[in-house]
Parts: structure tokens; sequence; C-alpha cells
């Protein structure tokens, strides 16, 4: 549990030689609340703080869970020109918005995108917080890294690399690769860093954590922090027939998987097959009334649009299941990317590799397929077209391979095989 390791954190953070301290959570470990934790702590000593995340939703949440928590604490977000504040974030009182950290002066703690943080001219501090670590580029944390004493870099290591819209060959191998993650380069350059783990996911089901931990997390696994009977996942109303939709729903609610596939076929990237099947499944999930049993709800709660989510691979995709979805559906509907960090009952993924020629190295990426198989608490539905198995035994990765450069485990290949044995125990053909 966070709790189980976190004197040890904080103990290491404010006592130990080495100026930083590392945190791994697998997905739903507990990380956010590590955080919050963390920042209470910090602030509580009267010295200033400043965390740092990578995106303005991740700002906006972690503002939102910290101020619900601790709403005495004075919180600064440090914002963009033109940010308006999004509702979550404008209720609370204790809460101040600004472009300048001159207009945070009285915030115990300041949060801020690692893009806002870089542009700052001035100032220091004697603690920080990477959030979302692993997203982070190691050039981003070099433009901020001097503005602070002591750092806690939480993150999942199983998540998506950061990403370039720039060729970066020609750093490969060095160890200052800018397009390597913080944690790596950090790790890299300062070996003794105290690196502390998170063993327990409180999102993913036992029926899920050991897939997740096999296929992503070969050498740091974790197990589910609930038992098979823990959650379970069932319907208001009973299915008419035989119909594919329902036999995929009935397969994802007993087991927590289901793989719902369509015929064979090399299609164009927006399948709209594909997308269709996508937004009728969740449809039909919502009109079947399902109802969520489990630790937080023991008497069953129901499962909304909102906790429902669509992951794919690419906006044009995301784009191409809205079309089939109702405007005001209240289904989430995203990339992987975009998917990070949340949370859902149930998620329907767009396999990446579905209907493709080729397995392209972003296709196979390891923490795509990752991210998209780990936001739900009761069941993932996977849509694809038939033949996945054979494109990945007829596409071996053949990447290339250069001097110094990290190995990164668990290959995406390897893990799309490891997750495709998995889920054709649960096919349903449609």
């Amino acid at each position: 549990m966070t709790t189980d390791i976190f004197p040890d954190v904080m103990q290491s953070l404010q006592f130990a030689p080495q100026p930083g301290v590392v945190v791994d959570s697998p997905p739903g470990a507990g990380k956010s609340t590590l955080v919050v934790r963390a920042a209470r702590h910090i602030a509580e000593t009267g010295e200033p703080l400043a965390i740092v995340a990578q995106t303005n939703e991740q700002v906006d949440d972690l503002i939102a869970n910290l101020a619900r928590s601790s709403p005495q604490l004075p919180i600064g977000r440090l914002s963009a020109q033109g940010y308006v504040p999004v509702p979550r974030i404008s209720v609370n009182n204790n809460v101040t918005v600004d472009n300048a950290v001159a207009g945070l002066a009285g915030c115990a703690v300041v949060i801020g995108t690692a893009a806002k943080w870089s542009t700052l001219k001035d100032g220091n501090w004697p603690w920080a917080i990477v959030d979302e670590a692993y997203q982070m580029r190691s050039d981003a944390l070099l433009q901020i890294a001097g503005r602070f004493d002591r750092t806690l870099f939480v993150g999942d290591p199983g998540q998506l690399d950061p990403f370039s819209t720039v060729e970066t060959e020609r750093w490969a191998g060095l160890s200052w690769d800018p397009q390597l993650s913080a944690v790596a380069v950090l790790l890299r350059h300062n070996p003794e860093t105290p690196v502390f783990r998170l063993p327990v996911s409180w999102r993913l089901p036992a029926t899920a954590a050991p897939v997740v931990s096999e296929a992503f997390y070969p050498f740091t696994g974790f197990t589910s922090g609930t038992s098979l009977a823990d959650r379970s996942l069932s319907f208001s109303t009973t299915a008419f027939g035989s119909h594919p939709l329902d036999t995929t729903l009935q397969t994802a609610a007993a087991t927590g998987w289901a793989l719902h596939e369509l015929p064979a076929r090399h299609s164009m990237r927006t399948d709209d097959e594909v997308a269709r099947a996508c937004a009728d499944l969740a449809l039909r999930l919502l009109a079947r009334g399902p109802v969520a049993f489990s630790e937080k709800s023991p008497a069953g709660a129901e499962v909304t649009a909102d906790r429902i989510a669509i992951g794919t691979a690419h906006r044009d995709q995301a784009a191409a299941v809205r079309h089939h979805l109702p405007a005001d559906s209240g289904i989430t509907v995203d990339t992987a990317n975009r998917l990070q960090g949340r949370e859902y009952d149930v998620t329907i993924v767009w396999h990446p590799l579905s209907g493709r020629r080729d397995a392209t190295a972003f296709h196979l990426e390891a923490g795509r397929l990752c991210v998209l198989t780990s936001r739900h608490r009761h069941a993932c539905i996977a849509v694809a077209r038939a033949g996945i198995t054979e494109l990945l035994d007829a596409h071996p990765s053949t990447g290339r391979v250069y001097l110094n450069e990290i190995v990164k485990f668990p290959d995406g290949w390897e893990a799309n095989q490891a997750v495709m044995s998995h889920l054709e125990q649960h096919r349903v053909p449609a």
C-alpha cells in the first residue's frame, strides 16, 4: 500500500545524501494519493513546495485532489496567459491562479506544467515533486532541475514514453538522449538514487492485474489489492437471444475480459466497422443497465456513461467512434495519450493492430497497449479484426540497436503477444 512505504520515501527525500528519490507505481497503485500526501507533509514544514506535472489536465487534477484534502492549504496554479479555471478548480477558495510566480507569493504549494516552469527566469524552491515523471522528457527536466534542492519523482514506468515530432536518431545511445524519460536519464547519471516501488494496484481487479503485470512489468510485478470475490459486474436487464454484442458484454462481465473479433480484413486506419462496433458496445452496455459491485460499493453502483471509456491509438479513430455516438452520450472517447492516469469501470479498446498490414514501432509500443488495457476497475473489451496473432508472427521485432542504448523492457512485440494470448481465451466472433 502507499502508506506502507510513505515514511521511508519521506525519510529518504529529507535525509538521504542524494537530492532525488524515485517512486515507481503500476496502474492504480495510489500514485496520486502518494503525491497529495507528500505535498501535505512538506507543506506542514512551512517551506515552499513546487509541483511539476506534464499536462494541464494533470495539473488541474492534482490541484482538485489537494484542495479537497486540505481546504485550508493555500495552493497556487501557475498557468499560461488566458487560462480559464475549470469548475473543479474554481470552486475551491484556497486556490489562486496566476501566470507569474510573483502573483502566487502567498501560496504554500505552487503547481504547474513542466513547460510553464521552464519559462521562469529566476526562483528556487527547497522541495519539488515531479508527477508522471516517466512522461517527462529528460531535456524538460534539465531546464528546471537546478531550481529545486530536493525532488520526489513519481510515475508509472509502464506507461507511454515521451514523444517528439522531430527525428531523434542522432542522440540514440547517448546518456542524455532528450527522448529518454527524465527518470531514465536521472538514474543513468545517478545510479545511487533511492528507488521505491508500490507493489499493489487498487484499480485493476484480480482478473486484470496478473495479465498486465506479466505483459508490461516483467521485472517489477505487482498484485491486485482486491480478490475475485470483491468485484463483480451485472446487468439490470436480460439479453434477448444471443446477439454478439450481448455475448461480448456477458463474457466481459464474467471474466473481466472480452475480445470482440470482427472478420479478418486489411482496412483503413479509420475502419468504420470497428468504430461502429466500439460505439455499439458502449451504447448496448448502457442499455443493459450495468451495476458494479466492489469494495467501494458493496451494495452496487450504477455504471453511468462517465464511467465508460473508449480508447484508440489515433485521434482520427477517436473521431470515427464519436461519429457513431450521440453528441450528448457522456462516454469518454480518446487516445491512449490522453487517457493516461484516468480510471473507469469499463473500457473498450480499439486494438492498435486491428486490420493492419504491418506492425510498426508506433503500433507495437508497449506503453500504448498498457495504457489502453489498464484503465478499468471491472472489465476491458478489446475490439479488433481477426489476424493480429498472425500479423505479430509475421513481423517480429527488427528495430535498430544502438551502442550504449538503454534496452527498454518489456519489448513491445512480446507484450502484444502476451496480451493477445490472453484475449484469445475470451474471443467472441462478431
